[in-house]
């Protein structure tokens, strides 16, 4: 898979195309897609408080993140993110928009269409809604999960995660009669098989251990779980005959995770997880910057180690019971260095 296809928007490289590839390119692609709190305790969090804000306001805010970071793009300038976007969307964008700085591939304003806001009830700060959107047309159409935040009264919004679902798992999650959404407290496991902030370290046990690690067994098989554990695995292996090691490690992310209550009872679950790479080989040449790295580090600064960090968000659905399913994602290198 094109190291870029992960997140094509306005600055990010479209799908279909191809990018610079490099060996340990390989487990970057793998992973990113095979075949290849809420705030505090207790249950629903703001079940009764208060919308984050009107629908109306949350369209506004989607069209004009769409406008500010689609210029970002179309002018290769990071320096707009960061009034519309905040960690870890922000690094992750800074990153892409690094890689097209180097090749000086422009693209067009992006364009959001289908766009269906879902907020919910919430009480004090941050506050924050979801929006599902498509961006792209025919073949080359890409459903968005996006999360917005707000850190304090008078702050503006922001886009915090945008990772792609395959499905629509949005449009599961349950409305009250005026048309707002639940929120889920990261450390609530009421009427659910998990809690959502028991996620990040299911499943980077699981990516680090396999199947077997402690708590992965509560997420379902597929290409986002076991089968990117396993395809890891076989990169790992076909370095080595290369003459490359490769060791990688992944920990919960910083983020907050977010959740909203499903109509089934369920809940859908945005998180991020963080995944430590090292690279070394015995020979010079073996390693080079290219590919999902360009940007991010000189070439002439990698020789026979590289090191490398990258977030990867997620999106989740946990049911009333039985396993959690991985329905999306959005993976980026974010920083690079070598010797």
């Amino acid at each position: 898979m094109p190291a870029g296809q992960n997140r094509p928007a306005a600055f990010r490289r479209p799908p279909g195309t191809s990018s610079p590839g490099r060996l340990p390119s390989l487990a970057v692609s793998l992973l990113a897609g095979i075949p290849l709190a809420a705030g505090c305790g207790g249950s629903d969090a703001g079940a009764s408080g208060s919308p984050a804000l009107t629908p109306g306001r949350a369209r506004q805010v989607v069209a004009e993140y769409a406008a500010t970071v689609g210029q970002a793009g179309d002018r290769l300038d990071a320096s707009l993110l960061p009034k519309v976007e905040t960690d870890p969307q922000r690094t992750m964008d800074t990153a892409a928009v690094r890689l097209r700085q180097v090749s000086g591939a422009r693209t067009g304003l992006l364009k959001f269409s289908q766009v269906s806001v879902i907020v919910p009830r919430l009480s004090g700060y941050p506050r924050w809604f979801a929006a599902s959107a498509v961006s792209g047309s025919g073949k080359g159409a890409l459903r968005h999960a996006l999360l917005f935040t707000q850190e304090k009264a008078d702050a503006p919004w922001l886009l915090a995660a945008d990772p792609f679902p395959t499905g629509s798992s949005l449009d599961h999650v349950a409305l009250d009669r005026d048309g707002y959404a639940t929120a889920v407290a990261a450390s609530s496991g009421k009427g659910l098989a998990m809690s959502p902030g028991a996620l990040p370290a299911a499943h980077a046990a699981l990516l680090n251990e396999g199947p077997r690690a402690a708590g992965a067994d509560r997420l379902a098989p597929g290409p986002r779980t076991t089968e990117a554990f396993a395809a890891l695995r076989r990169v790992e292996a076909g370095l080595r005959k290369s003459g490359v090691t490769l060791s990688s490690r992944f920990e919960p992310g910083s983020a907050q995770v977010r959740a909203l209550r499903t109509r089934d009872g369920g809940a859908v679950v945005w998180y991020v997880l963080k995944q430590r790479e090292a690279y070394s080989a015995a020979k010079k040449g073996k390693l080079t910057v290219t590919g999902d790295l360009v940007g991010l580090a000189p070439p002439s600064s990698v020789s026979t180690r590289m090191d490398t960090t990258v977030l990867i968000q997620y999106l989740a659905t946990v049911p009333a019971h039985g396993r959690a399913g991985v329905s999306g994602m959005y993976r980026k290198a974010v920083a690079a260095s070598g010797r």
